[in-house]
């Protein structure tokens, strides 16, 4: 009979509802019977797209006689780390301090009251690398909560106190955030810039989106080659590496390797969205089209295989497909022969296929040379080339639909949908591209009336219809960013509204006494202890992300709100980031919105006419990370009521006019594109 599991909506949990382990999904019933039967709880927090998590499944929890053991002596707990990142994180933050690392699966043992007193990752069926058993583990556990007792509620009161972020305790000044605080940063950054294959450290290496942001943007500052080049030769590494789909388009979560050659496969919405968005900056840096078009075939892959019809965009897909890891990707040259004729030997060159192939016999597809260098080797001019390469890519994804596809996590969560958004409506808006504004434009209701209750308040996640769990810091963040982006694209005030009644939102709700932010809201469930992350892991922590939205809000509004709270929250992390810049990449960010300033441009005129189009092809031409843009179609005598930076401005010449500010103080407005370009330089 299937567990509780089959009554969830996330797919991960559903994954396990026929496991012969009485799972239960978190909650007070679980609880309750621990506190009933005086029994442990196991709690074993995962997600779809994770390939230990399916590994361990099958050896262990679709065991009979390891199920019956866990059973017997424990309450057993399954946790979607992507649905309940509170629990994920709390939980997390105890394996580290207990083992020095963490990852998923993650096992974690319980008393009744929530408090964790062991846990660990992956746990093998057989004792192998050093690792017990998972059911010695079991065993070891059951033995101490009936004979040790005392010894488990010492080590669980110790580590529950430890895991109290109620105050950070880490300190710093606000003058403490300056110019020389983001220099030290980018030499950090240099110190473990990977030379040769671009990125930072060695194997297994992550993309690190959020550090590549802040480096443009420090060039963007400081007019640094260097910073530019350890952005610009990682994302070209990148691009030519099997982490990304080379057919398809898309990025997979990390590369196991120093050379981006083997990922492991799965594919996460949030790497997604925070990549088109870095290579869409840098191609407006560069003017480098190869940048341009991995933007592009990233959105399109969003467009084609991750949107509901609903209009938000799914979580992930698995990296497994008939249970083995990447057979959807991989090929063989004899597939490639069979399948493009004349045209193999032109795929061959390209992405470096061979008969012994570069993954367990298979081939996964790269670019070892550029483009040019392989037309040069064929005798190819470069029309004909183009031509083959375009008919190779058809072909081969036609021919890869036939394959049985990997699992697709086809929940929606608020945070990640809010990161794709902002990256589609800049794209639309710096690209031209009606489809994207479109697509932007649906997301953004999907969120509207699917995601947003009660005017202000944000749910977690939609499945199937439904709507729950209450949302997180980095869900309000996120979708702060995408409403504010979506409306530097239509001009719409109800999204500038929206976001900024979101923003109030959490200044009234998840504010910490000290400066800075909780990541659940004040009248969320109760935990052992109240999650506060302010570092960037995956996804940029809902600190950091806020910390920009709510200095972007103050340009808008002059509200010193927003600007107060995001410099309370800024120095706490000042000491943090000095040591540990990498982990603070969106804050740092934030910093770089301090130290170089806002500029706030207001422009009044008809959106359709052609002066106004002028004046917003200089806005779009370029980049500019640290300017706020808004729009109004008729001159506004006194106040505009909805965005404040709006308040008095009036055509000049019955032209459309524009308004360069920082800090409310303006520039003398100006109707000539050219003198716009000269005043915001």
């Amino acid at each position: 009979m299937p567990n509780r599991l089959q009554f969830e909506t996330s797919p991960y949990l559903r994954q396990h509802a026929d496991n012969p382990v009485d799972w239960y999904p978190w909650g007070e019933e679980a609880f309750a019977r621990a506190r009933a039967e005086d029994k442990p709880v196991l709690l074993s927090v995962g997600y779809s797209a994770c390939h230990w998590c399916h590994v361990m499944a099958h050896e262990s929890f679709e065991d009979e006689p390891t199920a019956a053991l866990m059973n017997a002596r424990f309450i057993n707990v399954k946790v979607d780390r992507e649905e309940r990142p509170d629990v994920d994180d709390i939980y997390m933050s105890a394996v580290q301090a207990l083992s020095g690392r963490g990852g998923w699966p993650m096992t974690v043992f319980l008393l009744p009251d929530g408090r964790p007193f062991y846990g660990g990752t992956y746990y093998p069926p057989e004792p192998r690398y050093g690792m017990p058993s998972f059911t010695q583990v079991l065993d070891a556990i059951h033995d101490a909560y009936a004979n040790r007792r005392d010894d488990l509620l010492q080590a669980a009161a110790q580590l529950t106190g430890a895991l109290d972020r109620a105050v950070l305790g880490i300190g710093g000044l606000e003058s403490d955030l300056t110019a020389e605080l983001l220099d030290q940063s980018v030499s950090r950054y240099a110190q473990r810039f990977d030379a040769r294959f671009g990125g930072f450290d060695g194997a297994p290496k992550f993309p690190q989106p959020m550090n590549l942001e802040f480096l443009l943007r420090q060039y963007k500052r400081t007019g640094d080659a260097r910073t530019l080049h350890m952005v610009t030769h990682t994302l070209e590494q990148m691009a030519c590496g099997g982490i990304y789909d080379q057919i398809g388009g898309g990025f997979a979560r990390y590369s196991t390797d120093a050379r981006w050659l083997v990922p492991h496969f799965e594919k996460m919405l949030y790497d997604n969205a925070q990549l088109s968005r870095v290579y869409l900056h840098a191609w407006q840096v560069t003017g480098n089209g190869d940048f341009r078009q991995i933007a592009e075939e990233v959105y399109d892959y969003i467009l084609r295989e991750m949107t509901a019809p609903e209009g938000g965009f799914y979580s992930a897909t698995d990296a497994d497909s008939e249970g083995e890891e990447g057979k959807f990707f991989v090929w063989s040259l004899d597939e490639v022969e069979a399948l493009l004729g004349d045209d193999a030997p032109v795929a061959v060159e390209l992405y470096g296929i061979t008969r012994g192939g570069n993954f367990e016999g298979h081939n996964i597809l790269y670019l070892p040379n550029a483009a040019a260098t392989a037309a040069e080797r064929l005798g190819m001019d470069d029309g004909t080339f183009n031509a083959a390469v375009a008919r190779i890519k058809d072909a081969l994804y036609a021919a890869r639909t036939q394959r049985v596809a990997p699992g697709l996590d086809d929940k929606v969560i608020t945070a990640w949908n809010g990161l794709m958004l902002a990256s589609l409506a800049e794209g639309a808006r710096i690209l031209g591209r009606g489809d994207y504004q479109a697509a932007a434009l649906r997301a953004g209701e999907f969120i509207r009336d699917r995601l947003i209750t009660d005017g202000d308040r944000l749910l977690r996640t939609y499945k199937d219809g439904q709507s729950k769990l209450n949302g997180y810091l980095e869900d309000y963040a996120a979708v702060i960013d995408g409403f504010l982006e979506l409306y530097q694209l239509t001009f719409d005030d109800a999204w500038f509204t929206l976001a900024r009644r979101l923003a109030d939102r959490v200044l009234a709700h998840f504010s910490a006494g000290e400066g800075g932010f909780y990541d659940t809201s004040d009248d969320h469930e109760a935990l052992i202890v109240r999650p506060r992350n302010v570092q960037d892991n995956a996804v940029p922590s809902g600190t950091g992300l806020m910390h920009v939205q709510l200095l972007r809000l103050a340009a808008y509004t002059g509200d010193p709100r927003y600007d107060d709270a995001a410099r309370a929250s800024l120095r706490l992390l000042a000491n943090a980031l000095r040591e540990y810049p990498n982990a603070f990449g969106v804050s740092a960010s934030a910093i770089d919105m301090l130290v170089s300033g806002v500029q706030e441009l207001a422009l009044v005129g008809d959106p359709a006419g052609a002066d106004m189009q002028a004046l917003l092809d200089v806005v779009r031409g370029a980049y500019r990370p640290n300017l706020v843009v808004a729009l109004t179609p008729s001159d506004v005598a006194v106040t505009h009521g909805v965005i404040p930076l709006l308040d008095a401005r009036t055509r000049r010449d019955g032209r459309a006019t524009a308004y360069v500010c920082e800090h409310f103080a303006c520039l003398l407005p100006v109707t000539a594109p050219d003198a716009l370009a000269d005043q915001l330089r």
